[in-house]
């Protein structure tokens, strides 16, 4: 929803907050007091997302590229039925993340990964290994 968006993507808590307060006083915030409700019983557990580099967030509130990914694999386990062996189902699976038919080749890369991963390694040293 795009009149949330203004919350996820603030810069700090403080500017968080009121983006929130000022989607609780709108239309849309008077319209669906559950939304306000939930965002405010998350709001400890959200913080510390705007703790992390604007490219990781992007990543992380990106995640239309993971249901894509999910519904492949789900797509590709229930259309193979039974499955060998273990190595046969991630053969299968394997296939069903190479075989990308929207990406226009082999090595397409998610938009705004490549600086997503910059900033996780440098987020992360300790636990990212690149090579």
């Amino acid at each position: 929803m795009p009149a949330l968006e203004a919350i996820y993507t603030a810069p700090t808590e403080q500017a968080a907050e009121q983006a929130l307060d000022l989607f609780t006083a709108s239309e849309l915030g008077e319209r669906y007091p559950t939304i306000v409700r939930t965002w405010r019983s998350a709001w400890p557990e959200f913080t510390p997302y705007l703790a992390f580099p604007p490219a990781i967030r992007t990543v992380v509130y990106s995640t239309n590229m993971v249901a894509s990914i999910n519904a492949r694999l789900r797509k590709a386990t229930r259309n193979s039925g039974h499955f060998p062996s273990e190595q046969a189902a991630l053969k299968v699976l394997y296939l069903a993340v190479r075989d990308n038919p929207k990406a226009p080749d082999a090595n397409h890369v998610a938009a705004h990964w490549k600086e997503a991963l910059n900033q996780f390694s440098l987020f992360f040293e300790d636990r990212l290994s690149i090579q």
